[in-house]
């Protein structure tokens, strides 16, 4: 896929396309979580794998985060889910037929509200998926102040307004799983200290046939060192079936 990807403030997409471009019958979208970006070695890692096992794969880094366009600053759950609107534009201008969006943490927040309003999604894997939204940033960020602190005292990701409200106007994306008809695959780590797996397992339970969830034991948030190859091998067993 060689393209032109921008979302609806005509802001430029940064992504990066693995596998056979003359197969258009499917293609795997890969988005990150909250402070991440497209190089995520769980994102790379999974779509090398994905195209090496004949699945071509995008990843790309969402407005405001690593070389896309935008601010930081409104890199919300719901500006994110209008920026997964033009990735799977572009999919579909290119030619490609089947749609399957991999979403990590914040990024599997994303996929829940997309999948649930656009047909276009035609299988969803949800990789630590977060489901409440405002619960995680009063966890995760509660003790800084918006618009003068920082995610995590990274200065490179400062804690804006705008971000907290969407986050709390969110709440939850719950409520979202039976509007998901199509086959959707959750993976959680059970030493996830980020998004506990207990939110993976809650919106399971309130998921449309057919899905499948899986634990993977002694793994973290973001599948690193030995994380990486369980999760990995779970996508593409679950593909192929």
């Amino acid at each position: 896929m060689n393209t032109s990807i921008t979302n609806p403030q005509g802001e430029k997409i940064d992504y990066r396309f693995h596998g056979d471009a003359s197969d258009k019958s499917k293609i795997v979208l890969i988005g990150h979580g909250v402070t991440g970006n497209l190089d995520r070695p769980w994102a790379e890692g999974l779509a090398n794998a994905l195209a090496e096992a004949g699945y071509p794969a995008l990843r790309f880094s969402f407005s405001g985060n690593g070389d896309s366009e935008g601010d930081f600053r409104e890199s919300t759950v719901s500006k994110e889910v209008s920026d997964l609107g033009a990735v799977i534009d572009a999919a579909k201008e290119a030619g490609y037929e089947e749609i399957i969006y991999a979403g990590h943490s914040m990024g599997g927040a994303v996929g829940v509200l997309r999948a649930s309003s656009d047909d276009r999604i035609n299988r969803l894997i949800s990789l630590a998926g977060m489901v409440h939204t405002a619960k995680f940033a009063e966890v995760e960020f509660g003790m800084e102040t918006p618009n003068e602190g920082f995610m995590w005292e990274d200065e490179d990701c400062p804690l804006s307004s705008t971000f907290v409200n969407d986050m709390n106007a969110i709440g939850s994306v719950l409520d979202k799983a039976s509007d998901i008809h199509v086959p959707w695959l959750l993976i959680h780590g059970d030493a996830d200290d980020v998004v506990p797996i207990e939110e993976s397992s809650e919106i399971y339970a309130h998921a449309n046939e057919p899905k499948k969830f899986v634990e993977l034991p002694g793994v973290n948030h973001v599948f690193a060192n030995e994380g990486l190859a369980p999760m990995i091998d779970t996508v593409l067993v679950w593909l192929k079936d």
